[in-house]
């Protein structure tokens, strides 16, 4: 079935002109969807529906299974408050599996007049209950290094990309906004010529109220392709840095960054938090108010283990402890414990562990001539230490469990490639053969290879990143831009993963064949 993409864009094409605008009377104009509308975390029955508007309104959504929203389902309205900066979340609940789903979001003000605004309409498809060809996309890093949307350049043209191979979903990896990268008007490129970037509200310096921080959301909201992108494919978000401040832990000390008039980063974490749920259609967890971490089955052949290495992790440091303690912890040992169960509990024919971070590339947080661990790897190339035990016990585990067709899927790093983790090869043998793909960035400057870690043997089948002639942070019309592109077969279950660019070419592939228990 085909979306209209007209009724789409009706509403979302306002957000590139609501900050310029004059101030509105609400007594005498209609509520704006302001940043178009977006879906997420959908699996065989529900998925999670976000839209945004400028006032105090109500929320009205219309479901339906048809793009004529005959026999559509008319939802009880909701209220939306400046508490939510305006922004509406709601999860669909009993849903067909398997069924393209359309709805119909719009506004009615709350204020005066009860005008009502224009209707925007997405679209997404459930998870099957049974064997159908799957495709998803991954990446991460969006908005990154002062590279804004450049509307002369393509914008994040990325996002239009990825929409061309009309995936079931995004997998979005971290650094999902740059809190702490100011946007500038201008920008000088390395050769020289100037990058133009979009500019709006708040951007011009790092996030440190939740209004800045909501802010960050909104400006890459107000990118032509990411709006169209979002109308039609469901994004399954988790975070990493970024969405608060570079490399940080509970320890992060700000004292000395005087971008930052507040140095505490627990309250800035807090702020960034709170802005990530609001801003993203990610589920609600009633247990643990604010957890990213998650499970999402799509269909008999996949689930998803969205894991969280940045919110229970120990202090950025050496990394050399010998035993699990709180300070060697990155994913802390409740989420451990979690991920250990559902892996077990697993049925799907493929396990991906979506990480926020790579596992043996060497990510340093480097403070003077301080060289402190950001990721997992250590840089010693020995048995596991510090916070390698994590992932050596995890991974002794899912050996142990016999758990088959683990992946792992990554970004963080601003280039791409292939990992597989070898035993043979390994200083900590203890653990069945998996694969690690790497994608991004999707719209930010480009970097790396980094340096592996051997404690877990990983080798290098394909990579590709920026020369030394080439340099570094080079913006993202070099064409640097990566994003990876899966595909599961319904016959025979093998999951084929491409390494693709921006310009949408196929770098390097392989296709994994399942093991059967």
């Amino acid at each position: 079935m085909t979306i209209n993409r007209r009724q789409i864009l009706r509403g979302t094409a306002a957000a590139g002109i609501v900050l310029a605008a004059p101030a509105i009377s609400y007594a005498s104009s209609r509520p704006i969807i302001t940043h178009g509308i977006q879906t997420g975390d959908v699996d065989a029955s529900s998925g999670v529906v976000w839209a945004r508007t400028d006032r105090p309104a109500k929320a009205f959504l219309e479901v339906a299974t048809t793009d004529s929203f005959k026999n559509s389902t008319h939802l009880a309205p909701l209220n939306v408050l400046p508490e939510s900066d305006f922004a509406m979340k709601r999860l669909l609940t009993d849903l067909p599996s398997d069924q393209e789903i359309f709805y119909r979001v719009s506004f009615s003000d709350l204020t005066g007049g009860h005008a009502k605004s224009e209707p925007v309409v997405g679209h997404f498809r459930t998870a099957p209950s049974s064997r159908r060809d799957v495709r998803f996309v991954w990446s991460g890093d969006t908005g990154g290094q002062g590279w804004g949307i450049d509307r002369d350049r393509g914008g994040m043209a990325t996002y239009g990309v990825m929409a061309k191979h009309n995936p079931d979903f995004f997998l979005h990896s971290g650094d999902t906004i740059y809190a702490d990268g100011p946007i500038a008007e201008t920008k000088e490129m390395p050769n020289g010529e100037i990058w133009k970037s979009v500019v709006a509200e708040g951007v011009h310096k790092v996030a440190e109220t939740l209004d800045e921080f909501r802010g960050r959301w909104k400006y890459n909201m107000l990118d032509d392709h990411v709006r169209a992108f979002n109308a039609q494919v469901p994004t399954f978000f988790q975070w990493d840095d970024h969405e608060v401040v570079n490399n940080w832990s509970a320890s992060k000390d700000l004292s000395a960054d005087d971008r930052y008039t507040v140095k505490d980063i627990q309250l800035l974490s807090a702020r960034a938090g709170r802005a990530f749920h609001e801003m993203t259609p990610i589920r609600y967890t009633p247990a643990e108010p604010g957890r990213v971490y998650r499970k999402i089955s799509y269909g008999p052949m996949l689930d998803v283990f969205f894991i969280d290495l940045r919110s229970y992790r120990g202090p950025n440091g050496a990394s050399m402890q010998t035993e699990m303690t709180e300070e060697s912890r990155i994913l802390g040992a409740a989420q451990l414990a979690w991920l250990k169960r559902e892996l077990a509990n697993s049925k799907a024919t493929w396990k991906v562990i979506a990480s926020d971070m790579p596992i043996g590339l060497m990510v340093w947080d480097r403070a003077g001539d301080e060289k402190r661990v950001e990721a997992v790897a250590n840089g010693d190339h020995g048995p596991a230490k510090g916070r390698e035990l994590e992932i050596a016990n995890l991974l002794r585990f899912i050996k142990a469990a016999g758990i088959k067709n683990t992946v792992w899927l990554t970004a963080d790093v601003h280039y791409t490639a292939a990992h597989y983790y070898n035993p043979n090869k390994a200083q900590e043998q203890d653990f069945d053969p998996f694969w690690e793909f790497v994608s991004g960035p999707l719209h930010a400057g480009t970097f790396g290879p980094n340096d592996l870690d051997m404690t877990f043997g990983p080798e290098v089948k394909y990579v590709k990143a920026p020369t030394k002639e080439q340099g570094a942070n080079l913006p993202p019309s070099d064409g640097l831009q990566f994003f990876g592109l899966v595909d599961i077969d319904s016959q025979s279950e093998a999951m084929t993963v491409r390494l693709m660019d921006r310009a949408d070419a196929e770098l390097w592939s392989t296709t994994l064949v399942p093991e059967r228990v």
